[in-house]
């Protein structure tokens, strides 16, 4: 990992923290009545164009040659399995964002999808949460460091 590991994990931590914030926000938007309209759709896009932002710096910071995951892999080979499974919902979280962008980007055409829409957003949060705290897991594990709840 790039300078001293506790260096690193707080640049790890705050990364989970901005992390946290779009999901929060994206959360929000998700939350607001479907019968805004275009209010609705605006704030939903942006808060999925911030998370996509956020997913890409959190992948690129823990899948970096001498990131995270490396170093996970190496200091702990035991949570290999762990590792990967975290990789895998990278790539597929990150697609599923891709998707949702580009369905808005196409329109829903109807209320129907819109609230098809609205689902696969929440469901993509969930997973979200589930991959974070098996993020937070593997880190305590490995270097028994809490990378903090609220973050």
């Amino acid at each position: 990992m790039p300078g001293t590991t506790t260096t690193y994990l707080d640049r790890v931590r705050a990364h989970r923290a901005e992390l946290g914030e779009s999901m929060a926000a994206l959360d929000a938007a998700l939350a607001l009545p479907v019968g805004l309209g275009p209010v609705w759709r605006r704030r939903v896009r942006a808060a999925l164009t911030e998370l996509a932002h956020d997913l890409r710096d959190h992948v690129a910071l823990t899948e970096a040659q001498d990131g995270l995951y490396a170093d996970l892999r190496t200091r702990a080979p035991r949570l290999a399995h762990d590792v990967a499974r975290q990789l895998v919902d990278h790539v597929e979280v990150v697609a599923e964002v891709e998707r949702l962008l580009g369905e808005r980007d196409d329109g829903l055409a109807d209320e129907d999808a819109v609230r098809a829409h609205r689902e696969a957003a929440t469901q993509l949060l969930g997973r979200l949460v589930r991959h974070r705290q098996r993020g937070s897991d593997l880190v305590y594990t490995a270097y028994d460091v809490d990378l903090g709840g609220s973050g």
